[in-house]
């Protein structure tokens, strides 16, 4: 993953957050994989990386998200790095393809948010940190999602209706994202290291 970790430090030090509390957050992910070369694993203990993806339909007003299996929540798509993943935006987007069933999702290039939170049903050891690094994709209009074994359900929610306020919070970043960016023209090849 030595790959992987290089491309995830370019991609946060490259990173422009939107406020104060997210480039906190960056230069704690920043400080814990210079800290930490096994930081992008899940063996990692007590705090690695994972990567996720908000899916945001053609029109944005729906977002797919998923029934986690364990946690019982609903999220935005997303979980562990692993072994084969060359970039962070590589990550994201196969954890989005593989619990949607949705093949041909473009991922930014660039973050959309950072989330650090704990997760109690992790690792054995006990609960962990996950230090999220969230991405966005757009669907496509004749994009259909496939229910993952990961998932008990995936569902296009009203983006005016969300179950939490995270993940209300989460797409009024991606809505104002898509906005200012042209309609989302920074998407991008996730599978390409960054420079």
């Amino acid at each position: 993953m030595t790959g992987l970790h290089d491309d995830a430090l370019a991609v946060l030090r490259r990173w422009q957050p939107p406020d104060g509390d997210q480039a906190a957050l960056r230069d704690r992910y920043v400080d814990h994989l210079v800290d930490h070369p096994d930081g992008m694993r899940r063996t990692c203990y007590p705090d690695h990386l994972t990567a996720s993806t908000l899916v945001l339909s053609a029109d944005r007003e729906r977002v797919l998200l998923t029934l986690h299996a364990k946690a019982r929540r609903w999220f935005q798509f997303g979980g562990h790095c692993e072994p084969g993943d060359a970039t962070l935006a590589g990550a994201a987007r196969r954890e989005a393809v593989e619990e949607s069933g949705i093949t041909g999702l473009r991922v930014a290039a660039e973050p959309l948010q950072l989330s650090e939170h704990a997760v109690p049903f992790c690792d054995p050891r006990g609960s962990v940190h996950h230090l999220d690094v969230r991405f966005l994709a757009i669907a496509r209009d004749d994009d259909l999602p496939v229910v993952s074994e990961e998932s008990l359900d995936v569902h296009w929610w009203p983006v005016d209706g969300l179950p939490d306020d995270d993940l209300a919070s989460l797409v009024g970043l991606a809505l104002q994202s898509t906005s200012s960016s042209g309609g989302g023209s920074s998407l991008a090849a996730a599978d390409q290291p960054s420079r």
